[in-house]
């Protein structure tokens, strides 16, 4: 089984990997809704 250590370890990680897929889909979001607005006007 995996020790304390290495759980805290990974469940950071993992918290760190959310954050970052978080700040990445806002700023695809971002994007697909620029890239819409310049295709319409």
């Amino acid at each position: 089984m995996a020790s304390d250590n290495n759980m805290k370890s990974a469940e950071e990680t993992y918290e760190r990997f959310l954050g970052w897929l978080k700040i990445g889909s806002i700023i695809t979001a971002l994007v697909t809704i620029l890239v819409i607005i310049l295709l319409v006007t």
